[in-house]
């Protein structure tokens, strides 16, 4: 039996958690510049899914901590925006190259905080340093563009100036399945326009985030610019409707973000919510490429991704030979304790977590579908599943699994995959394997998807492609550039230039 893991971090991460006399560190939050504890004394306990003990404790933030970040932030407008962006540029550069420095802390953090295997850590980790690195080519979104006004009877001697500006108040509220990855992509691009941010991180594993706030500390954020408070649900409830707060931009389920717009108001919305990304094999497909694209895009991250695909429609004259494919590709990806290298599937993130897939399982085999390996699950262990032959009716069909399950459903013909995906709740990612350009094309286009990927599995990565959701899956777009379309604003300054004569002058031809 392994050794439990502990936490052990470098000197440099030593201001930003204390230990307890169990030897268990005690995170705090940044807020002003400072790290500092929550006023009300209470704490969580964060457990790794990888056998169940507690790692770490954070504070859970009370509602006077959620108002001193909300204030701070807002009071600390100026700040960043007087920060040239050169500098600012700069200081995510610094921030790259600390984090490239103790990428090793991060690495273990979201193994331990996470499940992660090794190399999904890994991965993460060189993501979110190409975030940083990328921010030179997402600054350039935030020119404006000058309007000569002479090309309309109404403004002939007049220009305009559009220029991007901040919107404010920055709430990132961010999900457990990258923790570290997603609120960065949040915080970075905010920060970069000029907005100051309050950030809140999944409960789950809050850890990672911590450290990159003291990442970008040393790296110079002006302080009040980043507030990262810890908490419940509760303090995003709280958070939300603050009229302080100038947008929200969340990453979560499809539940919470109408929750949120709900509560929102008037306030700008970004939000990335769930999906039900659908892989559609056709028949002149490469069986080969699709069978290991399809095992990858359901087991990559325990399935934990809302670019996964959650279920995959082949034509039924080649649906037994994918499968054959499937099962000799699901091989390749071992399950088990994510600490053993070999390990390209841990766990998922909580024993709720892998009820709930269960009873998505156990629902679809109830109602038809064939269980060819997997199905069940020890303490959060879900093991590797295939479902074949799943009913449109069976609950997997439709729902987001965000778990390791190939879901196979047999399809007549491209017509009927593009209708089943009209008919779900959901627009994300779905991804097409075949030769045949015509019907690539005629699917990318009739799909209602915020994305489709041609001979591959959906995968946003760092963004260079813009992402997001149509329909339940969301509103506005992520990604380089795209990101800064979202937190900034468009002010337009016209300009008469009659006064002095400097603007064109109308000539009026008789007939």
């Amino acid at each position: 039996m392994r050794e439990k893991f502990a936490l052990k971090l470098n000197k440099f991460f030593e201001p930003i958690y204390t230990l307890g006399p169990d030897g268990i560190p005690f995170f705090k939050m940044f807020i002003n510049g400072e790290w500092v504890n929550s006023n009300s004394k209470k704490v969580i306990d964060i457990d790794t899914p990888i056998d169940g003990s507690i790692i770490a404790r954070v504070s859970d933030a009370s509602k006077e901590d959620v108002d001193r970040a909300t204030d701070v932030a807002y009071g600390s407008r100026q700040k960043i925006r007087d920060i040239p962006g050169i500098e600012r540029i700069e200081i995510f550069d610094r921030a790259s190259q600390i984090l490239s420095e103790y990428k090793d802390d991060f690495i273990i953090t979201l193994m331990l905080e996470a499940g992660k295997p090794k190399r999904d850590a890994e991965g993460e980790v060189r993501a979110t340093i190409d975030r940083l690195k990328l921010t030179m080519e997402e600054a350039r979104k935030i020119f404006g563009e000058y309007i000569p006004g002479d090309w309309s009877d109404d403004t002939t001697g007049k220009i305009a100036l559009v220029i991007r500006e901040p919107v404010g108040v920055v709430v990132a509220i961010s999900p457990f399945n990258y923790p570290l990855f997603i609120a960065s992509a949040k915080i970075v691009p905010a920060l970069l326009a000029g907005n100051t941010v309050v950030s809140k991180q999944s409960s789950e594993n809050p850890l990672s985030l911590l450290l990159f706030a003291r990442v970008l500390e040393e790296a110079g954020i002006p302080s009040g610019s980043l507030n990262m408070i810890t908490g419940s649900g509760a303090i995003g409830d709280y958070l939300v409707p603050n009229e302080k707060v100038a947008m929200i931009n969340f990453t979560g389920s499809t539940e919470v973000g109408k929750q949120i717009a709900k509560m929102a108001g008037l306030k700008k919305l970004h939000l990335e919510l769930g999906g039900k990304g659908m892989a559609i094999v056709l028949d002149d497909a490469d069986l080969e490429l699709a069978a290991k694209k399809c095992v990858e895009g359901s087991f990559k991250n325990a399935g934990q991704r809302c670019d996964a695909i959650s279920s995959v429609l082949v034509v039924e004259n080649l649906v037994d030979k994918f499968v054959k494919e499937v099962m000799k590709e699901v091989k390749n990806w071992k399950h088990g304790d994510p600490r053993d290298p070999s390990v390209k599937i841990g766990p998922v993130i909580n024993v709720r977590a892998a009820q709930r897939i269960k009873g998505l399982v156990d629902d679809a085999v109830a109602k038809g579908a064939k269980l060819l390996m997997g199905g069940n699950h020890k303490d959060c262990y879900f093991e590797p599943t295939v479902l074949y032959d799943v009913p449109l009716n069976a609950r997997i069909a439709w729902e987001e699994t965000f778990g390791p399950v190939i879901t196979i459903i047999k399809i007549k013909n491209e017509d009927e995959a593009i209708e089943i995906g009209k008919k779900s709740r959901y627009g994300l990612d779905s991804c097409v394997f075949t030769k045949d350009f015509y019907k690539m094309w005629k699917i990318a286009k009739r799909l209602e998807t915020g994305e489709v990927t041609i001979n591959d599995l959906p995968r946003h990565g760092v963004g260079y492609f813009p992402f997001g959701g149509s329909k339940e899956s969301g509103i506005g777009r992520e990604g380089i550039g795209y990101s800064i379309d979202e937190m900034t604003q468009i002010k337009t300054i016209t300009l008469n230039l009659e006064p002095a004569k400097l603007g064109k002058v109308r000539r009026v031809y008789s007939a």
